[in-house]
């Protein structure tokens, strides 16, 4: 008795698939090599003056209260650099860092950043500007209150 040869199509159909996959794979962006904010707060990238913010926020109990910033600004470049960070509805407030260092936002050793009138309730973002090196970028704070525990205890 012969036997007919059956196609090769099922195949070829998932040979075609594998292949359309993997092309599909090696075109997607690397997302671990993306910058990212890892916590609540914001992060503002100035990569022509080589500064930083790094998960910046504002803890308020409520709209119209007292805010605290809270973060860190960084200097990569090797010149020292005065960073200025401009919330809506408030005072710039300009900060120096050296050059290859940190300065830290509402931390008992750090820079202290209050806001008489936080113009957005918790849990809004508020609109703000940071520059460095003639470099401006506008973002958004976040605006938290002692809804999460974490928080509690730095609402001024």
């Amino acid at each position: 008795m012969a036997r007919t040869a059956r196609p090769a199509r099922p195949t070829l159909v998932a040979g075609g698939v594998a292949a359309s996959a993997l092309l599909l794979g090696a075109c997607a962006p690397v997302t671990t090599a993306l910058n990212y904010s890892p916590s609540d707060g914001s992060r503002v990238d100035l990569d022509e003056a080589g500064a930083r913010g790094l998960n910046l926020m504002v803890l308020a109990e409520s709209e119209g209260a007292t805010g605290e910033v809270y973060g860190a600004l960084t200097n990569d470049s090797a010149d020292d650099l005065d960073i200025t960070l401009t919330p809506t509805g408030a005072s710039p407030v300009t900060i120096p860092v050296a050059a290859h260092d940190t300065v830290y936002l509402g931390v008992e050793d750090g820079v202290q950043i209050l806001l008489d009138d936080v113009e957005v309730i918790p849990g809004a973002n508020l609109g703000a500007t940071l520059e460095a090196g003639g470099e401006s970028e506008s973002f958004f704070l976040p605006v938290f209150d002692a809804t999460l525990p974490e928080y509690a205890e730095y609402v001024p």
